[in-house]
């Protein structure tokens, strides 16, 4: 059994790290923010608090205090369709 079949979170760490290895030449030169979520919809805290931010921004220049619920809508629904093409796509024609 895997990690990810015990631990709620465990891929998404390990897609992290994966991800720090990758880019951490870029790091020393560049701001990095980690967005890595679970097909599951675990998001790992990095992500959580880069979205957050963003929202932040937006709403001190729109003044719409329902930014944040928003967008961490319209992500949950695209990560939803994105499960549900992968599923689709795991059927073969017979």
């Amino acid at each position: 059994m895997t990690i990810s079949a015990r631990q709620a979170g465990a891929a998404a760490t390990q897609a992290a790290n994966n991800k720090i290895s990758k880019y951490s030449q870029l790091m020393t030169t560049h701001v990095f923010y980690l967005v890595v979520v679970e097909t599951a919809g675990t998001w790992r805290h990095q992500a959580v608090e880069l979205i957050k931010e963003i929202c932040r921004r937006t709403t001190t220049i729109t003044g719409d205090t329902g930014e944040t619920v928003y967008l961490f809508q319209q992500l949950s629904v695209a990560l939803q369709r994105g499960n549900t093409v992968s599923f689709q796509n795991t059927f073969t024609a017979g």
